[in-house]
């Protein structure tokens, strides 16, 4: 397997925060707890004081859940050590139409990586993924993007209007899963293409909703990897969770300050505030006639939708109905490691800005913070898509520079072969004519020196212009550039962006096989902090 790493930095969109947080941590350290490596890790593990009550509950609850998704003996084992005082290496998702975006599959394999490498180096740690069922945004998870021969292929399970607004969690799939599936498995070429269309039957039946059946697809993906899956809807998990919600309603208006103090003090610094904070808001969601809406504050109380609770009534709705309750962007982080001994949270580049906001709300609530550290980045780039990249002289930079430069050099290259040689040759004859030139002017006048690279650059930009209009003509000819600028991009670089935020990994699962996982866990063990750019 070939692997390149590229520095963020590189990447268009990247943002400055990120960016800094990656290469000149100590510029951005007021904003987190702990280094994002090795050491802030162990740094982080020892603040861990998770209640003795709260870690066997969580167990409980976890062992259910697991064995549910269909976990291996090797979770059962982490569970056991979970119980005995480990502590978490955390990531989590939106649980995603057949696992979401590539991004899903990679931050669990990073949290088992870390794990691993914190365990060996003799901190007790096992791998924990927190499921967003919670969350409402079902235009993020009804659908999955595969890449196929042809481009992209969407896979979209329509739900009824009512759905809307509801935790997906709660969803069920419904008659249109079978549908979805039997697409899916349309699609999956390769040898492993039965082994992951089985998965999926077995995973998103009818019943289930987008929560049980990614984790049960996880479970099946994982199997005999440790993975511990975690599902935030149940009640007893709220249960535990109250004092953070009380916390949180008991300081809302002070939250709602020094959360906007953070965002003003990001923007002084030239940095982003990745959460809009409101007046009058809370970190909160109230679940109203089965939808999770915005808690806000207003003259004293608490409203959501029609409803309205003093703060008393507030507290007596977290103490009798805490399932009621769900976490903001902003408060679910530290709901999370009030009931997980986390010693570090893996995220991507938005988690890492929004952690810089979250770090107030810690303080606050919590009183400790767990290391954050960037998730791993792929791009995976087929034998056919390489060879296509050789053709034209690209590499997977020259993508990122913008679709116009990209063409360009398609173009030149793509020259009748005959051609191609004479423009190539008559370029260098051009240049030693040219270069004739330089001696017996520059006894004429040195001057002439600068007038000689000015008319070289003119005709050397004449001719490369002329070469660009042939390989152009040539496309209309046979359309054959078109062809392969989409292959690249639709491919490498879908949506303007990053393979892993559009593709799902599952079509490349049953194309190289399940040992794919096998070699980007192996990857994850080389240095880069950066994004890897492979050949499976």
């Amino acid at each position: 397997m070939e692997c390149h790493c590229l520095q963020f930095g590189e990447i268009p969109g990247t943002t400055k925060l990120f960016s800094t947080y990656l290469s000149d941590f100590d510029r951005v350290k007021e904003f987190y707890a702990h280094t994002p490596d090795e050491a802030g890790v162990r740094a982080a593990a020892k603040e861990v004081r998770l209640d003795a009550g709260i870690r066997r509950g969580v167990v409980q609850v976890l062992r259910e859940q697991n064995r549910r998704f269909g976990s291996t003996r090797e979770t059962d084992a982490n569970l056991d050590r979970l119980a005995d005082g480990a502590v978490a290496i955390v990531t989590g998702q939106q649980v995603g139409l057949f696992s979401g975006p590539a991004y899903s599959v990679y931050k669990a394999l990073d949290a088992i990586h870390w794990a691993a490498r914190l365990t060996k180096a003799g901190v007790d740690a096992v791998p924990i993924f927190w499921m967003a069922t919670e969350d409402h945004d079902l235009a993020e998870v009804n659908q999955a993007n595969f890449g196929v021969r042809e481009g992209i292929s969407r896979i979209e399970l329509l739900l009824p209007e009512d759905a809307s607004g509801v935790s997906v969690g709660r969803i069920p799939l419904g008659s249109m899963a079978a549908a979805a599936v039997a697409h899916a498995a349309e699609l999956l070429e390769g040898s492993a293409a039965n082994e992951v269309a089985d998965m999926l039957e077995k995973s998103y039946a009818a019943d289930e909703t987008f929560g049980s059946a990614f984790g049960k697809l996880f479970a099946r993906l994982f199997g005999g990897r440790g993975l511990i899956l975690l599902d935030p809807l149940d009640r007893r998990l709220h249960e535990l969770a109250r004092p953070v919600y009380r916390k949180a309603a008991e300081s809302a208006q002070k939250l709602d300050e020094e959360l906007t103090a953070r965002s003003k003090s990001l923007d002084r610094r030239g940095y982003h505030a990745q959460v809009k904070v409101t007046r009058q808001g809370t970190l909160l969601f109230l679940e109203v006639k089965g939808k999770r809406v915005a808690l806000r504050r207003r003259n004293g109380d608490f409203v959501a939708s029609d409803m309205k609770l003093s703060m008393a009534g507030m507290l007596e709705k977290i103490d009798k109905e805490p399932e009621a309750l769900t976490a903001s962007v902003l408060l679910r982080p530290v709901l999370q490691d009030s009931i997980l001994p986390t010693a570090a949270y893996i995220g991507g580049p938005a988690e890492v800005a929004y952690m810089a906001q979250a770090q107030v709300t810690y303080r606050q609530v919590l009183g400790r913070m767990p290391a954050i550290l960037p998730r791993a980045s792929f791009t995976l780039i087929s034998a056919e898509v390489q060879r296509t990249l050789e053709k034209y002289g690209l590499d997977f930079r020259e993508l990122l520079r913008g679709r116009q430069l990209l063409r360009q050099k398609m173009k030149l290259q793509y020259v009748p072969r005959g051609l191609a040689a004479r423009f190539g040759r008559d370029e260098k004859l051009l240049l030693r004519v040219l270069e004739a030139y330089r001696k017996p002017l520059g006894k004429l006048d040195k001057t002439l020196a600068g007038a000689l690279d000015t008319a070289e650059r003119k005709m050397l930009y004449q001719f490369t212009k002329l070469r660009s209009k042939t390989g152009n003509t040539e496309n209309l000819r046979t359309g054959i550039l078109d062809r392969h600028e989409r292959q690249i991009l639709t491919a490498l670089y879908p949506h303007r962006g990053l393979q892993e935020r559009s593709l799902c990994l599952l079509p490349f699962l049953a194309r190289y096989g399940m040992e794919l996982l096998k070699r980007l866990e192996k990857e994850m063990e080389k240095p880069c902090a950066g994004h890897r750019v492979l050949m499976p």
